[in-house]
């Protein structure tokens, strides 16, 4: 593990709701998640940044003798610095410096396993360096990784801005082929195709055991942040047979960088495309309604802010303020109060999954002929029947269905 020093800078001008603790909060979480040895932290205070070295000479100087005091080996800013600044801090603190943005990309090169995944956080580590580089050539990764230098592929490469140009082009091409083979996907799927429910959410709101307790399923789930990258996909049966698809997808966080999310569009399609949104809130956490807010943010950036949304308020267990949550579930009608981890109100979250997809359900009566009875297996499989009865060349059946089943029967409707 890296002995870490963790720095975090507090403009006068920053008006955020964020103070500067929770923001200290979360910069050693995410080093942690990295693989950090936190040796000391640092709060520095300032009116504006200094385009030379971002904090004051003064203060510089005290961080490079705690660096030595400490030996730390890496320093990292909870602030996004410009190459001039980034150069200049490492000639004077004698060590390896990295920005908040580089700990963020370092942390998704460590989760990407799917070919995609790793495209997509080599597309967004690239241009986050291009205009950073300075001389003709740079070294991108160095063997052997440490944090904030997992690049592209964990090999050595020298590479100069045309080859970083022309890598980020092909990327950028692979990403959107890829954006197109999906709509096509959807297109052919058409009106046959089942209603997607999406988890989005601050990382580590539980979306992952949210989606694990439902769906019976085993993804990784751990304390660090973004243990999802890669979308994991699975259906499930709602209360009334209705089937969806479910999809849980990477958590969002204060800030995340531009890069990222346009990096990642072409998995975050997938949000824009949902049908409804569950939005995962970890009512524990502090400064919940920041954290809601900074979500927002990004599904506005993905044009997906006005969409259909549930929202689920987990981790009731370890929240103090009950009262807080369930005035808040009492306010708002799209809201439920659910414990994924002990499975607390998941049956709520679900009956208003299914009433928020009413429209996806169809109340049908069907006249199949006795000839084709196997067809009544299928109907109680697929939906609910409230009727039956059974003449000698028919059957009726008064049933609610998905729509896309009703659609498969419809020569049967009366």
């Amino acid at each position: 593990m890296e002995r870490t020093l963790l720095v975090t800078v507090k403009l006068e001008y920053d008006k955020t709701t964020w103070d500067v603790v929770e923001r200290e909060q979360e910069l050693r979480e995410l080093a942690k998640t990295a693989g950090a040895l936190v040796v000391a932290e640092e709060i520095c205070q300032r009116q504006d940044v200094m385009s030379d070295l971002y904090i004051g000479k003064g203060k510089a100087e005290e961080l490079a003798a705690l660096v030595f005091e400490k030996r730390a080996a890496c320093v990292i800013f909870n602030n996004d610095l410009s190459g001039t600044q980034h150069r200049n801090l490492e000639k004077v603190l004698e060590t390896k410096v990295i920005d908040r943005t580089q700990l963020i990309l370092d942390i998704f090169a460590r989760r990407a396993k799917s070919p995609e995944g790793k495209s997509q956080v080599e597309l967004a580590q690239l241009e986050y360096q291009l205009p950073r580089l300075s001389g003709k050539g740079v070294e991108l990764s160095r063997l052997g990784g440490g944090i904030g230098t997992r690049g592209p592929g964990e090999q050595k490469l020298e590479i100069d801005r045309r080859s970083i140009r022309e890598r980020i082009l092909r990327l950028k091409k692979d990403l959107k082929d890829l954006e197109r083979r999906r709509a096509t996907a959807r297109a052919q799927r058409g009106e046959f195709s089942l209603p997607t429910v999406v988890f989005v959410g601050y990382t580590s709101a539980g979306k992952s055991t949210l989606f694990n307790t439902l769906t019976k399923s085993h993804q990784t789930v751990s304390k660090g942040l973004f243990t999802t990258l890669d979308p994991l996909t699975r259906s499930l049966a709602l209360p009334n047979n209705q089937k969806v698809i479910l999809l849980d997808t990477v958590g969002f966080i204060r800030e995340l960088p531009h890069h990222l999310i346009e990096a990642f569009k072409a998995t975050l399609e997938e949000v824009v495309e949902a049908d409804l949104l569950v939005h995962v809130i970890d009512v524990s956490a502090p400064k919940v309604q920041g954290r809601y807010d900074s979500v927002k943010a990004v599904l506005k950036e993905l044009g997906a802010d006005e969409k259909k949304t549930i929202l689920a308020l987990n981790k009731i267990d370890l929240c103090e303020d009950k009262e807080g949550f369930l005035r808040c579930e009492k306010e708002n009608d799209e809201s439920v109060a659910i414990s994924a981890l002990k499975g607390e109100n998941l049956d709520k979250l679900l009956t208003k999954i299914e009433t928020m997809l009413a429209s996806y359900v169809a109340d049908v009566i069907l006249e199949i002929p006795i000839k084709n009875r196997k067809l009544v297996d299928y109907i109680y499989r697929e939906g609910k029947v409230k009727d039956i009865r059974y003449t000698e060349k028919f059957i009726h059946v008064e049933a609610k269905l998905p729509a896309t089943t009703a659609k498969k029967l419809k020569e049967y409707c009366k």
